[in-house]
């Protein structure tokens, strides 16, 4: 009598371990799964143009918000020993003009060269911007070059719909597996 009680108690408890188990489970695939969701809409909204007509207002909101992102670059750029530093206040101006993100010249010019550490010589590409096979874009200097990229990733990329790291990244360098959009995300997440 008493093995049975035993045996119908341990059933019991393993029952109850079970249950807990697959409640965890379930509960972190609902949470991962939020997370997913949340970082999808993160994504979308860097990338979110507004068509608004510049005013006054807008226009005097943009200057002072243009002062920090420069700084935030600058810290980013000191960070890693970028000669792109002197250039913060220039990106942050051509993405202004083009009406993206900020942050994604920079994020793609680390995801493509370590933020110009590794260029081909006497290029300034840091994005590598043309660059495939034996076929090398050279730019005269970094301000030529930040010009010419910020208005191709507009007319190329951005207007033709392409407006996620992910969605980019199927253009500018269809051969990755998804580790280029990745480590675009990630920069853009460390340069919020």
């Amino acid at each position: 009598m008493m093995t049975s009680l035993i045996k119908k108690l341990l059933s019991y408890f393993f029952l109850f371990i079970a249950f807990i188990f697959l409640n965890f489970v379930l509960v972190n695939r609902s949470l991962a799964l939020a997370r997913k969701e949340s970082t999808i809409e993160l994504i979308l909204a860097q990338f979110e143009l507004s068509s608004a007509p510049p005013n006054q207002d807008s226009l005097q909101a943009g200057v002072s918000l243009g002062d920090s992102r420069a700084a935030n670059l600058k810290a980013f750029f000191r960070r890693y020993n970028s000669p792109l530093y002197d250039y913060a206040n220039l990106i942050v101006q051509v993405s202004d003009q083009y009406q993206f993100d900020y942050r994604l010249l920079p994020a793609i010019a680390m995801q493509e060269s370590n933020l110009c550490r590794v260029v081909p010589d006497d290029s300034h590409n840091c994005w590598g911007w043309g660059i495939y096979g034996t076929t090398v874009t050279k730019f005269d200097s970094y301000d030529e070059a930040i010009k010419t990229v910020a208005e191709g990733i507009k007319k190329e990329y951005i207007d033709k719909g392409l407006v996620t790291a992910s969605m980019i990244m199927q253009k500018y360098t269809p051969a990755s597996p998804g580790s280029w959009a990745h480590g675009v995300n990630t920069f853009l997440k460390a340069l919020e």
